[in-house]
């Protein structure tokens, strides 16, 4: 007799079972058999079929993460020494795409952060409305006010990234149109695509996409190629990737074979 959850679509079957290992970070076969109420031999076909995408890794009875997989939020002051050379470079190209007279969203996070400051030493920069859900994007760009216009969304701090989420934080997104979004991550992967590792801000990030005409990533070497909890956008919805030379140049071609523009700044 077919079992109902066997006449799902394999391809959403299985995307509930990678977010599952996602968050898990190990699921046994049998496990996956009660919960989606399917057989061992379609359990254990899905999480090979998982693993030929690159997307976990079979292990005796089971599958794991794929990946380095952050099991503690890092604070953003931990976080801004990392890669501090390669993120000032990224920061660099991507305001350089910033004109006269535009607005942007910037996203939290540390990259972002020095997206910020080479926008304040752009000194002939002038009329930009910079809309952000980060304290520290905006205390690094008052300097620049008024040849820059710096916009809070309000809402709850999270004193970890020092940034603004639901409750209220969405409400401006959801009447606005930029030029621009510069989106921070923890993750780009071909197949899973931007993810993050906390679900609030997540859902900050989706919303900014969907307030953006050009929607720009930018995420140091260590990004590429890792899969977080929180799903944020497939790569499809993604105009560019500014990242840096250490990113692994076998998952960028993957990503350009996806039809993502992919900058790489740095030598």
């Amino acid at each position: 007799m077919s079992n109902v959850f066997e006449q799902v679509p394999a391809e959403v079957r299985r995307e509930r079972i990678l977010a599952m290992v996602l968050e898990q970070e190990f699921v046994r076969v049998a496990d996956l058999s009660t919960a989606f109420g399917i057989s061992d031999v379609t359990a254990r076909a899905d999480l090979d079929a998982l693993e030929g995408r690159n997307m976990l890794r079979r292990v005796r009875g089971g599958a794991m993460a794929v990946g380095k997989r952050l099991r503690e939020e890092p604070s953003f002051e931990e976080a801004l020494s990392t890669s501090a050379i390669e993120k000032a470079l990224i920061g660099e190209a991507a305001a350089a795409l910033v004109n006269d007279g535009e607005s942007i969203t910037l996203d939290v996070g540390t990259t972002t952060t020095f997206i910020a400051r080479a926008l304040a030493a752009r000194t002939e920069l002038a009329e930009v409305v910079v809309f952000t859900n980060g304290l520290n994007i905006a205390l690094e760009l008052e300097g620049a006010i008024p040849r820059l216009t710096v916009v809070l969304t309000g809402g709850t701090l999270r004193r970890r990234q020092h940034s603004l989420v639901d409750p209220l934080a969405h409400h401006i997104f959801d009447r606005i149109n930029t030029c621009t979004v510069f989106l921070g991550c923890n993750g780009v992967h071909p197949e899973a695509g931007i993810t993050n590792i906390n679900l609030p801000e997540a859902e900050m990030k989706q919303r900014m996409l969907r307030a953006a005409a050009q929607r720009v990533v930018v995420a140091d070497g260590s990004k590429i190629g890792q899969i977080q909890l929180a799903a944020v956008a497939p790569i499809s919805e993604v105009d560019l990737l500014i990242t840096g030379p250490s990113a692994d140049p076998r998952v960028l071609a993957a990503l350009r074979e996806r039809g993502l523009r992919v900058e790489v700044v740095g030598p």
